[in-house]
């Protein structure tokens, strides 16, 4: 209840008593029998309009100073009251002057002078006489009173009318502070994003020149800062609540795909576990927001190591059947510090950060969070957060999507025969949690897949279930391997498969035919396995594709900025493309018009004509000249919609500065016709 509410309430509750004080002095004083019944009536219909909120708040203030003039009329008027009506009127302009509302004092006041003319008139009429001297100064007393009252509640008015404009300009100074600090960020991330791209492109380069570890370590801080400025951006955006959803097809397996390759970037001097439990049922396609999506997974993951000091953390990925479609379920544990009531509280505020020192050794710029929340919600879902502090954080993050593909995103193959063997020493993980998360995710994959499967801690239990059943895969970690090389080498080499998750440059003994699943382990490679055994290729990745050969395709790189088209040029090199660049958008007109090109990338923002004018008299040129003009946007703008606004205008496609090797290759198998990167082919 607001406080404009409880002030309405409040008068009400003042006028309804003092009426029913007057409907009481009415009955002993035998005034008219009329009235009383109309004073209870008004007073509930005080209350029902209350109840009701109507009419308009204005107007029911209107009516509830009109009842009680009405009231103040009905004292006033009898003789007996002539020494009350002062009382009377005082007590209402101290109520009705909570309205902050001037012209009800004036009313009162205008009310009190006709009542008090009536009273001198019936008095001359009923005793022929005026006032003796005290009677004199007490109504002088009264009047000077009502006076002073009404000048006390004129000044209080005017205080906080004024009180009321100056919170409300100062309220309206810091939205615009805020504004304008948000434009500044929003323009400071996308001016960044072009020295950025010549960092990460520039280093990449450094790199295939084996520069050395120090090009690595360029590269590494070049995606670590282009991450932060989207951060910036994403969270200017939810901050003003203009986040603008792109929805497309996606499959299931890429997301958790992003969480293990995101793992795997992260640094982890810690040692810590990713356990990631995808429940097979999930649906293989579903239709949203695909980048807001990876950066839920990316922040709750970052934030998830950031704060766990051992352990580790445990994903879990679900879905919800609903009339819509699904709810996508995204579950983050860790073994962290936690977080306390206060703290959980705080986070959808945003700029939120666990550990606020100087010297905090934790990173980041805290909106990571916000950002969570911000996405969920514009796509309509919800964020819950399980935390104790010294124990731990559970976020969970529910995302209404729609369906593309029903089919499960994980089975296993109808000729699987046999028997599955979990092997893992429970007595090597210093969290006992880390041993149960493991147990769960095997537990849920088995359940899943309806595949039957055992733990088996030693060798010993290991030879026992071999002796009693068909085991036909032995799953287990580089710990367990290692203790027993030489019995699961020989395991290997007969038809049991043996699949070994490990970190990266772990190899088996030689001879071995050994499977090694590169860590963290999770259901994709788990099922690969299974379904192909030692056949199984690729088996850090459900996105493994080849990369694409563009040998042969000739392109225009537009941009006005010089590095820009060094990085950019050097990149595409590489896919054997034929590079030709511009400045400006006149000079790309003319080389288009000049020229044959299977592709142009164009950059949006640039001097005397912008990269919009420029594609749209490209396109009109290669109407004119029937040739293809295949323009793809190529710029540092990357808010949200920024794509869905550049294919509104008539580009053919959009990746956005830095760039992500795997949009360019996505979005140039999109754009051109396979025949235009065939060696030799017709491009037209």
């Amino acid at each position: 209840m607001n406080i404009k509410s409880k002030t309405e309430k409040f008068i009400i509750l003042l006028v309804s008593l003092a009426c029913m004080g007057l409907t009481v002095e009415s009955l002993m004083m035998d005034w008219e029998f009329w009235v009383p019944p109309i004073i209870v009536t008004g007073a509930i219909s005080l209350w029902g309009m209350n109840l009701l909120q109507k009419p308009d708040y204005e107007i029911r203030k209107g009516l509830y100073l009109l009842y009680a003039m009405f009231a103040i009329f009905f004292h006033g008027v009898h003789s007996t009251s002539f020494f009350d009506v002062a009382l009377i009127v005082s007590l209402v302009i101290i109520v009705f002057s909570l309205f902050d509302s001037p012209y009800m004092m004036n009313l009162v006041i205008i009310e009190y002078i006709i009542v008090m003319a009536i009273q001198f008139n019936l008095m001359h009429k009923e005793t022929g006489a005026y006032l003796n001297a005290l009677d004199t100064s007490r109504v002088i007393l009264h009047i000077t009173i009502v006076i002073f009252m009404y000048f006390v509640a004129m000044k209080s008015i005017s205080d906080r009318l004024s009180n009321a404009e100056e919170i409300e300009n100062k309220d309206e100074c810091i939205e615009n502070y805020e504004a304008d600090m948000e434009d500044f960020l929003s323009n400071i991330s996308h001016e960044l994003r072009t020295p950025v791209n010549v960092v990460n492109g520039m280093s990449d380069m450094l790199i295939k020149k084996n520069a050395g570890d120090e090009a690595f370590s360029i590269k590494n801080a070049g995606i670590r800062l282009a991450y932060q400025i989207e951060d910036i951006q994403d969270y200017t955006e939810c901050k003003r609540k203009k986040v603008i959803l792109e929805n497309d097809d996606y499959m299931c397996t890429s997301l958790i795909n992003d969480v293990v390759s995101g793992f795997r970037l992260l640094e982890n001097e810690r040692n810590l576990e990713l356990i990631v439990d995808l429940d097979p049922g999930t649906p293989t396609m579903m239709n949203g927001d695909y980048k807001k999506i990876h950066k839920i997974f990316r922040h709750l993951l970052e934030n998830a190591v950031k704060f766990t000091k051992r352990g580790g953390i445990y994903v879990k990925l679900f879905s919800e059947p609903t009339d819509y479609g699904i709810n996508l379920c995204i579950e983050m544990t860790d073994t962290g510090i936690g977080m306390d009531r206060k703290s959980i509280s705080m986070i959808s505020q945003g700029l939120y950060q666990a550990n606020k020192k100087r010297n905090r050794s934790s990173g980041g710029i805290g909106l990571g969070l916000f950002i969570v929340y911000g996405f969920a919600h514009r796509m309509g879902g919800f964020v819950k957060i399980e935390s104790e502090k010294g124990n731990g954080t559970t976020v969970r993050v529910t995302l209404p999507q729609k369906v593309s593909n029903a089919a499960p995103c994980l089975a296993l193959s109808e000729s699987f025969t046999g028997n599955i063997l979990f092997h893992v020493r429970s007595d090597k993980y210093k969290v006992p949690r880390i041993r149960d998360f493991y147990r769960v995710m095997a537990a849920n994959l088995a359940v899943g897949i309806k595949a039957p499967l055992y733990s088996a801690e030693s060798v010993k239990e290991i030879e026992n279930y071999r002796s009693k059943m068909d085991v036909s895969v032995i799953f287990m970690g580089e710990e367990e391997y290692e203790a027993n090389s030489e019995y699961f080498d020989e395991l290997s080499k007969g038809d049991l498969v043996v699949a070994v998750s490990a970190k990266s440059g772990f190899v088996p003994n030689p001879g071995s035919k050994v499977v090694v699943m590169p860590k963290p382990l999770y259901a994709y490679p788990v099922i690969k396995v299974l379904n192909e055994g030692r056949a199984a290729k690729n088996l850090d990745s459900p996105d493994h594709f080849e990369k694409p050969d563009f040998t042969g395709v000739k392109a225009l790189i537009v941009d006005d900025e010089p590095m820009n088209l060094v990085v950019a040029s050097g990149l595409f090199r590489e896919y054997g493309m034929i590079i030709d660049t511009a400045e400006s958008g006149k000079e790309s007109i003319k080389k288009f018009r000049a020229g044959n090109y299977d592709v142009i990338f164009m950059d949006h923002m640039m001097p005397e004509m912008d990269g919009v004018e420029a594609m749209k008299q490209i396109k009109k040129s290669g109407s004119d000249l029937a040739k293809p003009s295949r323009v793809i946007a190529l710029t540092a703008n990357a808010v949200s919609g920024a794509r869905e606004m550049f294919m509104r205008e008539g580009f053919d496609g959009f990746i956005a500065k830095p760039i992500n090797i795997a949009d360019f290759e996505r979005v140039m198998i999109k754009v051109l016709p396979q025949k235009a990167y065939e060696k030799g082919g017709d491009r037209s």
